[in-house]
């Protein structure tokens, strides 16, 4: 049976010697986290899987750092988590949190259930820390959600942007059958057309045998095609590519979803400060801290600033201070980050990492935008259909 977790940090920030000084009048601030955490289904290679918490770990850190300063602004920061497996057990507990008054939510879970949950919370706040989906981001904008987890063309035009810097410009696709894996490689192919690479072959990974006997014999036949500078993997469950590194036909790096790969936050992002941030996130929660984990802490710390300038926990106030560009953010990455009238997704760089060392970070120097730099991962304005900013939700 599948069992709903939910937990009030109160406990948790009083044990920091944070609300140690709360009083009843106090500006009460309740912010609920609920993740959908669906089984990944079987997998064919051995790899480290995500941990079980992904994501909220860093939300009750940010409960903690908004306490550690509004107990001077005489604001108080609470966090209730409900998390299942079962889409009907998160959209149930949604709504019991909203039957007790919480508007301010945090979610995790795919682009299916952040929609449900949209339409069933009108009138209210939700930051989404889980789907990378560009449809949410391009053409299926959601009114009453914000984005603090990168989409994957952000996450492709970060990688593309380098790779044209290393002018490792022809690739070969490696693409994995899952929908996320199609959606993944959509994301390159369109960083490719964006950044002037060019895809000599694309080759659908079908088998389904164990690689950890075969790759060495059958990956180098596998990716024969014509020359290329750089193998690209869309493989997001981690089925076969990590046996790509090193067995490929050509010796050429790999790229994507293994290999070299781009993402929000890693161990290894250190500079401008995120190295405290790291330190206090492994105490909390005793492992590394990912890009679930960062994307739920920024929703938070959005909130928290959102609420220090309106000194009120008001959801369409802070709606409008996030879209209208008006609230600067601090996320540990080396410039202001804000949020895209457009269609609501966080500016931020992303790390380009291998599993040990921080490689580059986009925007690479030299891709300009009129605007923001930032502005060129993702989908820009003129890209997208719905403007966030216009709409009063």
């Amino acid at each position: 049976m599948h069992r709903i977790s939910c937990r009030l940090l109160f406990c948790l920030a009083a044990a920091f010697g944070v609300a140690a000084g709360a009083s009843a009048n106090d500006l009460q601030v309740r912010i609920g986290y609920l993740a959908h955490l669906p089984p990944r289904g079987p997998l064919l290679s051995n790899v480290i899987p995500e941990p079980s918490d992904a994501g909220r770990p860093g939300a009750e850190l940010a409960i903690i750092d908004s306490n550690s300063t509004g107990r001077f602004l005489k604001q108080q920061f609470e966090l209730q988590s409900a998390e299942s497996a079962e889409t009907s057990d998160v959209l149930a507990a949604a709504e019991r949190l909203h039957q007790a008054g919480i508007r301010l939510f945090v979610v995790n879970a795919p682009a299916a259930t952040l929609r449900q949950l949209s339409e069933r919370l009108p009138d209210s706040l939700l930051f989404n820390a889980g789907s990378a989906d560009d449809g949410l981001r391009r053409e299926q904008c959601l009114g009453n959600v914000l984005h603090t987890l990168p989409s994957r063309a952000m996450l492709a035009d970060a990688l593309a942007q380098f790779l044209a810097v290393r002018k490792w410009t022809r690739w070969l696709l490696v693409t994995g059958t899952t929908a996320d894996d199609i959606a993944y490689a959509d994301a390159l192919k369109r960083a490719a057309k964006r950044f002037g690479h060019k895809i000599v072959a694309e080759k659908p990974w079908s088998f389904d045998n164990d690689q950890r006997r075969s790759a060495q014999a059958e990956m180098p036949l596998f990716t024969q095609a014509s020359e290329y500078d750089v193998v690209l993997v869309a493989d997001e469950r981690g089925d076969f590519g990590e046996y790509l590194p090193y067995n490929t036909w050509y010796p050429r790096p790999v790229a994507g979803t293994q290999g070299l790969t781009p993402t929000a936050w890693h161990k290894t992002v250190e500079t401008f400060g995120a190295a405290q941030l790291q330190k206090r996130f492994e105490a909390l929660a005793g492992r590394w801290m990912n890009d679930r984990d960062f994307a739920a802490w920024m929703a938070v710390r959005s909130i928290a600033t959102g609420v220090t300038k309106l000194r009120a926990a008001e959801p369409q106030g802070i709606r409008h201070l996030l879209l209208n560009e008006q609230l600067p953010l601090d996320g540990f990455k080396g410039r202001k980050l804000s949020f895209r009238p457009w269609n609501g997704e966080l500016r931020q760089p992303i790390a380009l990492v291998h599993p040990r060392a921080l490689v580059s970070t986009s925007p690479q120097d030299g891709f300009l935008h009129p605007h923001n730099e930032m502005d060129s991962l993702g989908y820009d304005r003129p890209e997208v259909s719905c403007d966030l900013a216009s709409l009063t939700n």
